[in-house]
């Protein structure tokens, strides 16, 4: 299905600027809100399925090394 939905600019400047920052098409942000909105009334199952399958097209990032969230590194220079 298609739709077409009329943004106030402002509001259209917003979505794309916080879809920028992730890295997403506008599209693509404004379909996965929709599809969690119309997952609000499955259940806790399906729901879970359902962020799997979404979270899967999501860019892969790196994992932070045990150094970077030590107790020395996270207080250093706090006297």
């Amino acid at each position: 299905m298609s739709v077409k939905i009329e943004l106030p600019p402002e509001i259209e400047a917003n979505l794309a600027a916080q879809t920028a920052a992730h890295g997403i098409p506008l599209p693509e942000y404004l379909r996965r809100l929709l599809e969690e909105k119309a997952a609000a009334g499955r259940s806790p199952e399906e729901r879970a399925n359902f962020w799997q399958d979404t979270a899967g097209g999501l860019p892969e990032s790196k994992l932070l090394p045990d150094e970077a969230i030590s107790r020395e590194t996270i207080y250093s220079g706090r006297g």
